[in-house]
């Protein structure tokens, strides 16, 4: 599988400076946010694990951003990305991390778990795969209630050998639902390259076997995957979803906190690493006059001072106590609810 070369182009999508500028910061607090974090558990300051998404910024902003405020999101064990493209702050998010009762999940649950339901965004499911029937539901729940609302299922190349990938997506298609299926393909489940578990390793080609759309994208550059979400999503809402869409990406850090990445060959890394998706779209902006490099260089510095900002205030949070064992367990009886 080869990396996709070509120059970030608008094409005949009418963008103001502020979405572009915008959709860039967004990217930008991603990176700085997963390398933050990274040291952070390297000093031993976080409890758990984590598994992080730098170089796959433009998956998760370019399919938020084409989403509307209600519309949800279901993630995945690597879903601080997705979190902060959907809306969660960088506190909320941290003081999850970090594992006080402040955090997004009120510190139950940690990195592989994160999300907020009034931001559009279901917490994030481990299980490999595990959204993807989740996702159907929700979308069986929306054409049920008539609402124009959709799901963006975002997954791993990894899940679609699952077979809650076959169940969820199958009855999906069968009824027609608003999901847009999202493959992130790094090209690795874990530490194995994909075209070592797939006969035809191009996973947009297994739409046509569920009888759905499929299309493979650059998930590199953030317009295409905007654009790519924006037709699907409005496919979805005119019920004819759902869409599989297959965004190419590469993870340029390990599977997990303790992963080397010795299986990632030196060549295939540096080859990806001169399609970064943050330094394409900034010289993007840079040809465009949107932007130069000193005012790139102010989003970045703005951002990691934010983030050092951050996390000073999650170091003093209040951390959930013997009593919160028992809260958030069971849903409130129907006479108790608001």
């Amino acid at each position: 599988m080869t990396v996709a070369t070509h120059n970030i182009d608008a094409g005949s999508v009418a963008y103001t400076p502020p979405f572009l500028l915008e959709l860039y910061r967004k990217m930008v607090v991603i990176r700085e946010f997963e390398d933050g974090v990274k040291f952070l558990f390297l000093e031993g300051s976080m409890p758990g694990t984590i598994h992080q998404c730098q170089g796959q910024e433009a998956t998760a902003v370019g399919v938020c951003a084409a989403l509307r405020g209600d519309d949800f999101i279901t993630s995945t064990f690597r879903g601080h990305g997705h979190a902060l493209a959907k809306g969660l702050t960088v506190n909320e998010l941290l003081f999850e991390l970090f594992g006080a009762s402040t955090g997004c999940c009120a510190g139950k649950g940690g990195s592989m778990h994160v999300g907020n339901m009034d931001k559009g965004m279901v917490p994030g499911i481990a299980i490999v795969a595990g959204g993807v029937p989740l996702a159907a539901g929700m979308g069986l729940a929306f054409k049920m209630q008539k609402s124009p609302q959709i799901v963006a299922c975002f997954f791993g190349d990894g899940a679609v050998a699952e077979g809650a990938f076959h169940e969820g997506i199958n009855l999906a298609a069968i009824w027609n639902l608003p999901v847009i299926f999202v493959c992130e393909n790094n090209l690795y489940g874990a530490s194995t390259r994909i075209d070592k578990v797939m006969k035809i390793p191009v996973v947009a080609e297994r739409a046509k076997s569920y009888g759905i759309r499929g299309q493979t994208v650059d998930g590199n550059d953030v317009l295409k995957v905007y654009e790519a979400t924006l037709h699907a999503a409005d496919e979805c809402r005119r019920g004819q979803g759902p869409v599989l869409l297959e965004l190419l990406t590469y993870r340029r850090t390990g599977h997990s906190r303790r992963d080397p990445c010795h299986y990632q060959p030196k060549d295939e890394r540096e080859q990806w690493a001169m399609h970064d998706p943050i330094d394409r779209f900034g010289k993007f902006l840079v040809q465009r006059g949107e932007i130069d490099e000193a005012g790139m260089q102010v989003i970045r510095t703005t951002v990691i001072s934010e983030f050092n900002a951050s996390v000073a205030e999650a170091r003093r949070q209040p951390m959930p106590t013997v009593g919160d064992l028992t809260t958030d367990v069971f849903a409130p009886a129907a006479e108790d609810r608001s």
